[in-house]
């Protein structure tokens, strides 16, 4: 019996793809993600409806040399005040436009900071431990820090932090703590607390951290001390004077730290950073009483971070960092001789990356974001430029099947965005798991004929081109169908932009496709 073809009429079938709110994923398999995640995502923020362009940085202080440190004081009368160390020199830089030089004999300028009792503290393992104190005159000023203790070298304390009204330092190359003799004290002796004995896996004390617990019957303040081989050494009570208050809850392995800056403290939970990722500790501990985190593992870009840690664990610039403004944790890496964020959503827990950004640090001032560079100190978050130059976008969306699990021709795309002014935009689908890389081209003020500006142009299913470049009016989000071409099962969506002095937001996409026809 003979076959007889049937010619079925294609007919075009609409599916709205979602914006990659759910953020960058480095962890499943490309069949396996999620449609509203991404391959890559670089530079884009995924919020819970739309995903944005981050902002950009300007100059703030010049000092001709490099900021590895920067703190702020906060006094009760408001009047806080901001501090940059670079180099061997101590600035004040709260006036951006008469930043001051207080000091210039510093041996480093790798300081670990904690404000307690309206002072700040300050160590970094090679200088006398200093501090910031409001004097009764009004003044505030820098001095030595007057510790003493038995034993004690007071330029070898690395690291600091306070827990239990009590503070605490870390000696360095040691498995030593040193606390202070009593409560609330901001000077006098200091006391050791050597757990060389406690540590099965010895190495030096890395960091402590205060972890505080809801266990349902009020707040439980807990005393973490983590050491170089990723040991947790969980202690409650308040005074480790007494043995029937101080008790050792447990000794837990986590991934080995990364640097001194490597403890996130954030409502009450305790962040670490570490060879193996960023692990809530209520996540990352048995305890009974955990909390829930409000900051996800980084497990979703656990192959990122990994890669990360393998090549840079051993250098500076390590830092975790919350930015309340913007809703997000960053966590700066040290790559090469440049740096990326890993940002994370604090609300939805969903990840991407900030690129060029070369901070050697972060610090916050009057809840502003600012970061220290290999000359000076940049404001961040502010404008839509990276000091002049163009903000680069770059997302990958995960692959989709646009509902229908049949081989398809993908004809249109209608990708709904919102910008304040007009921009360049290069979009185009890899299909079915392909890796094809358009470069981006910048089209406003060219008259180049093989590009296309948005609404100029004539599309076709037949005759369009793989990709476009179009510009969109500002302040609108807008709608039009623009044509492309590709011709497979699953299809990612490539995004990239190129701008300065301008906003972006992405709110999804609709997609027009034919569903290829059969035979009887």
């Amino acid at each position: 019996m003979q076959r007889r073809k049937v010619n079925r009429q294609n007919r075009s079938l609409n599916y709205t793809l979602p914006c990659p709110i759910g953020g960058l994923n480095m962890r499943d398999s490309l069949g396996q993600m999620k449609e509203s995640d991404a391959i890559v995502m670089d530079n884009y923020f995924p919020g819970e409806t739309k995903v944005s362009l981050r902002k950009g940085y300007v100059r703030y202080v010049v000092t001709g040399k490099p900021v590895h440190t920067l703190v702020e004081h906060k006094a009760e009368s408001g009047l806080n005040r901001f501090f940059a160390f670079c180099d061997n020199e101590l600035w004040d830089v709260t006036s951006k436009s008469s930043p001051e030089k207080l000091a210039d004999n510093f041996t480093n300028d790798k300081w670990q900071t904690v404000q307690f009792k309206n002072r700040l503290f300050a160590v970094n393992g090679a200088d006398v431990p200093q501090t910031y104190v409001i004097e009764d005159s009004g003044e505030g000023v820098w001095k030595n820090a007057e510790f003493t203790g038995d034993g004690l070298i007071p330029a070898s304390l690395v690291n600091v932090t306070s827990s239990k009204q009590r503070l605490w330092f870390v000696e360095k190359n040691s498995m030593k703590a040193w606390y202070s003799e009593n409560a609330a004290e901001v000077q006098g002796k200091l006391l050791c607390f050597d757990m060389s004995t406690i540590a099965r896996d010895g190495g030096s004390l890395v960091a402590i951290a205060s972890w505080t617990q809801d266990g349902g019957m009020g707040i439980d303040d807990l005393t973490v001390f983590i050491t170089s081989e990723g040991e947790a050494l969980v202690y409650s009570g308040a005074n480790p004077n007494s043995a029937e208050d101080w008790k050792l809850r447990g000794v837990y392995r986590v991934g080995r730290p990364i640097g001194y800056r490597c403890i996130l403290q954030y409502q009450g939970d305790v962040v670490l950073v570490s060879v193996d990722g960023y692990l809530p500790l209520s996540k990352a501990l048995p305890l009974n009483s955990a909390n829930n985190s409000q900051i996800s593992f980084s497990d979703k870009i656990r192959g990122l971070v990994l890669e990360r840690t393998a090549l840079s664990q051993d250098k500076f610039g390590w830092q975790p960092f919350i930015y309340n403004r913007g809703g997000y944790a960053l966590f700066n890496v040290p790559i090469n001789q440049s740096f990326e964020q890993h940002v994370v959503n604090l609300n939805t827990g969903a990840w991407c990356r900030f690129t060029n950004i070369p901070a050697l640090c972060w610090g916050l001032y009057q809840n502003r974001a600012y970061f220290g560079m290999h000359d000076g100190i940049m404001l961040f978050d502010e404008s839509y430029a990276d000091e002049l130059n163009p903000i680069e976008g770059h997302i990958e969306q995960a692959y989709s099947s646009l509902g229908i699990t049949a081989m398809k021709k993908l004809q249109l795309l209608n990708p709904r965005t919102k910008a304040f002014n007009p921009f360049a935009l290069t979009l185009y689908a890899n299909a079915d798991f392909a890796d094809d890389s358009q470069p981006f081209v910048e089209n406003i003020g060219n008259d180049s004929t093989d590009r296309t500006f948005w609404n100029e142009a004539k599309w076709s299913s037949l005759s369009a081109p793989s990709g476009t470049k179009w510009a969109v009016l500002k302040g609108v989000i807008r709608s039009q169908w623009i044509g492309t071409s590709a011709t497979g099962l699953k299809f990612s969506l490539v995004f990239k932009t190129k701008t300065k002095g301008n906003a972006i937001e992405w709110y999804g996409t609709d997609c027009r496709f034919e569903q290829g026809s059969g035979f009887l």
